[in-house]
């Protein structure tokens, strides 16, 4: 379904995923990857909220150090995607985030989700840029707990997730009360069919609570 365009980031033109609806657009959702570029996983979630109704683009932030970056759920891949994104840097990514709402808001209202390392991203999105945002098991957020809520947010972590104890999600509650928070009976990752965390169920539920939170927020 989907397929890849060029996006004009501010630092420098990128590769980006993009899929469209089968239907007249409900909104705009820019998805954020995990430490591991956009791969399958994150292209295959592209194309799953286009088959629910949305345009949806996942910028190839690691082309800005090397192009077409495919990572694999390993111990070589988890140590490489650190370093990419260290590189990379927060800000950058922000920008680019924010230049690929501008290239599709003429086609709706623009919302952003991500996972793992994306899932800061997004949370950062809300409080920096003011979209409507939904963060999963977002492992890099409490430093940042502090900055403010600009839109409505949505969080998903899961129970057995090493990488974001309990007391971290308890963080959360305290310090975005107005933010909707879920927790899974589940590990890190689970919404990921390649990672051995993942649950179907709780990923199931996690996209039904994402679809119903974007279906309230990017309404015209």
């Amino acid at each position: 379904m989907g397929h890849w365009i060029s996006l004009d980031a501010p630092a420098g033109g990128i590769r980006a995923w993009r899929a469209d609806p089968p239907i007249p657009p409900k909104g705009v959702l820019v998805v954020v990857q995990e430490i591991f570029g956009v791969n399958r996983h994150i292209r295959d979630v592209v194309d799953r909220f286009a088959a629910h109704g949305y345009v949806a683009v996942a910028p190839a932030f690691f082309d800005h150090v090397e192009i077409g970056v495919e990572l694999d759920y390993t111990p070589e891949g988890v140590e490489r995607g650190r370093e990419l994104v260290a590189q990379i840097g927060f800000e950058r990514v922000l920008e680019d985030v924010v230049e690929a709402a501008r290239e599709f808001q003429h086609l709706g209202k623009v919302g952003v989700v991500g996972y793992c390392w994306g899932g800061t991203v997004a949370f950062l999105a809300n409080t920096r840029h003011g979209f409507p945002a939904v963060s999963y098991y977002g492992g890099r957020t409490v430093p940042f707990l502090h900055e403010q809520l600009d839109a409505p947010m949505l969080f998903h972590f899961g129970e057995r997730d090493p990488i974001i104890p309990p007391e971290h999600v308890q963080l959360h509650r305290e310090l975005q009360p107005q933010a909707e928070i879920h927790v899974y009976p589940a590990g890190h990752g689970f919404n990921c069919e390649a990672r051995e965390d993942y649950d179907e169920p709780s990923a199931r539920l996690a996209l039904e609570r994402t679809l119903a939170f974007f279906e309230r927020t990017l309404k015209p």
